[in-house]
């Protein structure tokens, strides 16, 4: 059965987000939430999970969560698949709760700006959805790790790892000053976000600048398998064409540019393209248009006449024309 691709490694961070089942309510009231809540500090427990943020909507939740060992998967299958027994028990249901694998994208946290992007996403989640009108506070939505960030390290989730995101916004210490500052702050975001502000957010599968994205692709290349699906495969498949590409350039002593300037038909164009037939999914249209090979019939057909050229023989071998008299 085809499956989206995991990526799990000592240290990573994850934006995890899940929907019930047909967007229906996976809360029915407080108790609920709390239990969800307790649910997950027992996961915290089980796998040594760090949360960085957490929002519980009415029909979905969102978590951003560090993984000290690779253990994403089996983590969520125990945590997900308990607080639905668990729902289900005290509300006499059966069946599915949530719909189908969670979302999960990868977040650099190598204190770039990349986390305090997804966690502001997070914590502005209430205001967003229109679930506080802009004179409440962000701190009056209570099933958010916000209103935690801005207590005590005493009084606090003991799950919650609030340290990575004081970093990030330049906050040195936890203090009651520091964390007045990080309120004002988010407050200022909340005044100032837009839509596009979070679009990779919605549509990537990482978040990240381009060398943390090609090591996630490198990783992925080598567990990449025919079950696997989703914007995860297609980058993968991409990024191996470019290597191909950038081989087989550096071989003809082409550059980039050369790409443009040389014919469509060129043997260089043409032996590339039949390299990323032989060895990638890419069609031969997507070909035609990265080698500028002009049409992809055109690119069929010198794909073609180059499949039945013959292979030349050696060095000191005879050549036999065809019609010719030996």
């Amino acid at each position: 059965m085809a499956r989206k691709l995991r990526v799990e490694y000592e240290g990573a961070i994850y934006h995890v987000m899940n929907r019930g089942d047909r967007r229906e309510l996976i809360f029915l009231d407080d108790p609920d939430r709390e239990r969800f809540l307790t649910t997950l500090g027992e996961a915290c427990t089980k796998t040594g999970w760090q949360v960085h943020a957490l929002c519980l909507m009415p029909n979905h939740f969102h978590l951003v969560v560090e993984t000290p060992q690779p253990n994403l998967v089996a983590g969520m299958k125990w945590w997900l698949g308990t607080y639905t027994a668990r729902f289900n028990r005290r509300h006499k249901f059966f069946g599915h709760l949530f719909s189908g694998r969670y979302k999960s994208l990868i977040v650099d946290g190598s204190g770039t700006g990349y986390l305090k992007t997804v966690c502001d996403y997070v914590h502005l989640n209430p205001a967003r959805a229109k679930l506080l009108t802009p004179e409440q506070p962000l701190s009056s939505y209570a099933w958010s790790s916000w209103p935690e960030y801005l207590k005590s390290p005493a009084k606090r989730w003991p799950w919650l790892r609030v340290d990575r995101l004081l970093g990030e916004y330049r906050i040195p210490q936890d203090s009651t000053a520091g964390r007045r500052y990080l309120a004002a702050q988010l407050a200022l975001r909340r005044a100032a976000e837009t839509d596009a502000d979070y679009r990779p957010l919605r549509r990537g599968w990482c978040l990240g600048n381009e060398a943390f994205r090609k090591e996630l692709l490198g990783q992925m290349a080598e567990r990449l398998g025919p079950e696997h699906y989703g914007e995860e495969r297609s980058a993968s498949v991409a990024e191996q064409a470019e290597q191909r590409i950038a081989a087989g350039l550096k071989r003809a002593r082409w550059t980039e540019a050369d790409l443009g300037r040389q014919r469509k038909g060129h043997p260089v164009k043409v032996r590339l393209a039949q390299q990323l037939r032989k060895h990638t999914t890419l069609t031969v249209g997507q070909i035609a248009e990265r080698l500028r090979m002009g049409s992809r019939g055109y690119a069929v057909r010198l794909l073609w006449q180059a499949g039945r050229k013959p292979t030349l023989p050696g060095p000191g071998k005879n050549l036999t024309r065809p019609g010719a008299i030996s």
